[in-house]
């Protein structure tokens, strides 16, 4: 890590000699865009469930903080995220009780390298950590009992993800896809996987129609990745959506989700689902 440093470091100052080199401090909006279709990003939002009528609710959001451009074409920011999504379900006449909570923070780095005026090479790297928990809406207070006789588990990932993908604009339609590998250097359970792999494409048509002068932009994105615990085993999730609003800024989504896969509440980690949503988004970019 120290080398790595120096190396930035060297690398920053051979630029900053240059007129070619510019810094920002709290750059506006982000060089990454959060992955459309992938659970473990910084959204806020709910995705309702109509099969049970239960709620995912995400919190959070994601800022570059420093920005580093490199000449015209190279333009690599570091930034932090914070989120958190939770289960909200009813049960026992108690509506909207957050039964189980994933909690992620960390920072980031990302990076885009300009090949022409409508195609981008991009990538980041965040090292996060993840923690679970079982809340006061599985608890039932008469019986002093956890529900389904489910204790907590103490459930953690640290770990370190590297996405490199392509963004390209053509005909109004905005393509990106992407390849990803982690890997956790601390797992609780033990017989969770440390490596993920997996990858995705997300496509929008951004000159849909206008409301109110801001662009709708309708939109489709599928992410794939391969985790496990004793084997490795996939999980998909597709969305489909419009958003009102510059695509690559602020804005309101309204989407349809469809998940197949380990349940993404951690504490049910041993559990797999088939789950369709209604849901939407504010993007605070």
């Amino acid at each position: 890590m120290k080398k790595l440093l120096l190396l930035f470091i060297l690398f920053v100052s051979s630029y900053a000699q240059s007129n070619s080199f510019r810094f920002d401090f709290i750059p506006d909006g982000m060089n990454f865009q959060p992955l459309r279709a992938n659970f473990q990003e910084a959204h806020m939002g709910i995705l309702y469930y109509p099969s049970n009528a239960n709620l995912k609710v995400d919190i959070g959001n994601s800022i570059d903080l420093l920005g580093f451009h490199f000449g015209d074409e190279i333009y690599l920011t570091v930034g932090a995220e914070f989120m958190a999504y939770g289960l909200a379900t009813s049960f026992a006449g108690n509506r909207l009780q957050i039964d189980a909570l994933d909690g992620f923070f960390g920072g980031n780095a990302s990076v885009r390298i300009e090949q022409s005026k409508t195609s981008n090479l991009i990538g980041r790297f965040r090292i996060i950590h993840n923690s679970a928990h079982l809340v006061d809406g599985s608890y039932i207070k008469d019986t002093k009992m956890w529900k389904n006789n489910y204790e907590p588990i103490p459930y953690t990932e640290d770990f370190g993800e590297l996405i490199l993908g392509h963004e390209f604009f053509a005909s109004e339609i905005l393509t990106r896809y992407y390849g990803l590998v982690s890997y956790s250097t601390l797992v609780r359970p033990l017989d969770l996987k440390k490596w993920v792999f997996g990858f995705g494409i997300e496509s929008a048509y951004t000159k849909l129609f206008s409301l109110f002068d801001k662009d709708a932009n309708l939109f489709a994105a599928y992410h794939f990745n391969l985790d496990g615990t004793n084997e490795y085993e996939g999980n998909n999730s597709v969305k489909v959506g419009i958003k009102f609003g510059e695509w690559k800024n602020k804005g309101i989504t309204f989407y349809l989700n469809y998940y197949s896969g380990r349940n993404p509440f951690s504490e049910f980690y041993f559990q797999r689902n088939n789950k369709f949503g209604i849901g939407f988004l504010f993007e605070f970019i």
